[in-house]
């Protein structure tokens, strides 16, 4: 089983990733909590400073990513250009010009999906971000291969 395929990586991908990787993490989910409780005591005791404190922290941190994911898409050099992939039983091919990376399934992480990529990751911090307006209908077949490929409980991909 094996499937090809090109990837644009744009700030808007990147985006998207950053804020599904973020705020799935622990420290993501508290700062929402944190940001969430300063306006419910805004709301109950009307204390400016809570209203501040709040609206910082839950608009700070989306902020900083889009500023991020636009400064890494234009920084970056590998993501100027397409990327291409190649799922097989052996594991993901990914190459751009003349330089060709293999990675083994087992050494990947987790396989996750966000509103606009799949995504698996190869490292903790590092993916192969697949956007899915890239894939079209090839996106079942890269799901399949995935879920065939790694096991159950490292994969949440939802179609």
């Amino acid at each position: 089983m094996e499937i090809e395929f090109d990837v644009k990586i744009t700030a808007n991908i990147l985006y998207d990733y950053m804020l599904h990787h973020t705020y799935s993490s622990l420290p993501g989910i508290m700062g929402s909590l944190v940001g969430v409780l300063m306006l419910v005591l805004f709301a109950s005791n009307r204390q400016p400073v809570c209203l501040i404190i709040g609206a910082v922290i839950l608009l700070y941190l989306p902020w900083t990513l889009f500023l991020r994911s636009r400064q890494q898409a234009l920084n970056t050099p590998a993501f100027r250009k397409p990327l291409h992939y190649r799922l097989s039983d052996e594991g993901i091919a990914v190459s751009q010009d003349d330089v060709t990376e293999q990675m083994g399934w087992e050494g990947m992480v987790k396989a996750v999906s966000t509103r606009g990529s799949i995504v698996v990751y190869t490292t903790p911090t590092n993916a192969c971000i697949f956007p899915k307006k890239d894939l079209g209908d090839g996106k079942y077949k890269v799901i399949e291969i995935i879920s065939t490929h790694m096991p159950p409980k490292k994969v949440k991909i939802r179609g």
